[in-house]
């Protein structure tokens, strides 16, 4: 689905207003009516009544303050009671990263094939003579009908209908999901099985009543700001090309948000791709057939839980924001370092990782610009910014990684890079071949969104512009790879 839909958009526009209502001091007092002002009493709803999009605004807002859903036992509870505790809690809003509000869960049917009324009932009748399970019959007026007792979804009816009459009508939760995480309970609705869950945020991304939601911690960063603690910002370099602007226009932006300094997390994937590179030279010489990369955090968890034959091969090397959230912490072992980025298993990642107290994503960060009435555009390069080499700056790019290691091996040529482009049910199933049989290449750079995380789920902005962008930032010529 497309990263701009009314789904999105309600949920940036609910992060706006909670973070101008922090900044105006007016958080407690007028966070109950938001869900007044978004569903005005004669105006539209995209569900029965307005009454139930008030309901589901106020657990979205639940969650941009950093509450589960799930956590309301009282009805009843205002959204003042909510923003009071948010703003009373020492530590980050702890548990699960992706919430599923049941009430905005539409219960979709299971997927299936359906046929539409554009069957003309034809003498031919493919669709019934290559059914393998004779699900197909044709009724009374002569247009063929399903018989879903028997079907089972192998989609042959729809591939051989010279009308197309035949439709798959999908669950998008359930399509996007690359593991079969998302399940259903017993009323048909969607829940998270997270035994199972890599945390992609695929299913947040499409599903399109924008059921499934952050855990946010965008309130414990602004408290940390307003209370005049040393807040170092590390950005990824997918999160700044998500403006329309310069990366030191964007430090810049952020230092006028109220970060203290900022620092790019190019600067520890440079680290990465260093001991990614040492990792791999001692593991070949020591009789490995390949490595992959460790740097995506829900490709680590997909091996871990989905494809455990397969961990061996996983590089040990921390990721770049590791690598730059403990260099700050050891220069500045008082500072608040938050990590920004367009990733929501960097949420998992960071829970683990000590030296990384909070986590942002682009749309957070995009959202207290707005609120605080600073365009990035309109800022003058940031002066004090330490660049980082571009090799590490084109990380969040499919090929990146593989680049990067290259150019810190003294023998190119002996790396054979494979690209593994987006996980999906597809792909797994190729990772679990690699894990049994080995691969053509030596080295497996493996990301789960597609084009790398330029195309993460927390992005405001489109693929090519926010890769093109990195390119300007990191001009240099990406090197072939294999792609899987």
């Amino acid at each position: 689905m497309q990263y701009d839909n009314n789904a999105t958009r309600t949920r940036r526009n609910i992060l706006v207003r909670i973070a101008r209502l922090f900044m105006e001091g007016r958080l407690e007092t007028s966070a109950d009516r938001i869900p007044l002002e978004m569903r005005p009493k004669n105006g539209s709803s995209y569900r029965c009544c307005i009454y139930k999009d008030r309901v589901i605004i106020k657990h979205r807002i639940m969650a941009a303050l950093g509450f589960g859903v799930e956590e309301e036992v009282d009805e009843l509870e205002t959204l003042a009671s909510y923003s009071r505790k948010s703003m009373r809690r020492e530590n980050a809003a702890q548990g699960e990263s992706l919430l599923l509000m049941d009430e905005a869960c539409s219960a979709c049917v299971k997927s299936k094939y359906f046929i539409t009324n554009a069957c003309r009932g034809c003498m031919a009748r493919p669709c019934t003579l290559n059914c393998p399970k004779k699900a197909i019959v044709i009724g009374d007026k002569g247009q063929a009908l399903i018989d879903s007792s028997k079907c089972v979804n192998c989609g042959i009816c729809m591939k051989v209908c010279p009308y197309h009459a035949i439709i798959r009508i999908p669950v998008p939760c359930e399509e996007a999901c690359p593991t079969g995480a998302i399940i259903k309970d017993g009323e048909g609705r969607a829940q998270i099985d997270f035994d199972k869950c890599i945390y992609c945020g695929k299913c947040m991304r499409e599903c399109p009543f924008g059921a499934i939601v952050e855990r946010s911690q965008m309130i414990d960063v602004l408290k940390a700001i307003k209370n005049g603690k040393k807040v170092v910002a590390i950005v990824a370099p997918a999160s700044a090309a998500q403006f329309v602007a310069q990366y030191d226009q964007v430090t810049s932006a952020l230092r006028a948000l109220g970060f203290t300094c900022v620092v790019e997390v190019a600067k520890g994937a440079v680290t990465t791709a260093k001991l990614e590179a040492e990792e791999l030279r001692e593991r070949l010489e020591e009789g490995a057939p390949f490595m992959t990369t460790s740097c995506c955090p829900s490709y680590v968890l997909a091996v871990e839980k989905h494809v455990p034959g397969l961990m061996k091969f996983v590089s040990h090397t921390p990721s770049p924001m590791h690598f730059t959230a403990k260099v700050v912490k050891r220069d500045n072992p008082d500072a608040v370092v938050v990590f920004i980025g367009p990733c929501v298993a960097k949420r998992k990642e960071a829970q683990k990782d000590a030296s990384v107290d909070y986590v942002l994503t682009s749309e957070e960060l995009a959202s207290m610009l707005a609120a605080a009435g600073l365009d990035v555009a309109e800022f003058d390069a940031d002066t004090a910014i330490d660049h980082a080499d571009p090799d590490g700056r084109r990380f969040p790019i499919i090929g990146g990684v593989t680049d990067a290691v290259i150019a810190q091996t003294k023998h190119p040529e002996d790396i054979k890079g494979v690209v593994l482009d987006g996980l999906n049910r597809k792909s797994l199933k190729l990772l679990k071949i690699y894990a049994t049989k080995g691969m053509q290449g030596n080295f497996l750079e493996a990301m789960a969104c597609e084009g790398g995380c330029v195309n993460g789920p927390c992005t405001t902005e489109s693929v090519a512009p926010a890769r093109n962008r990195i390119m300007k930032m990191a001009p240099k010529t990406i090197l072939s790879t294999v792609s899987s």
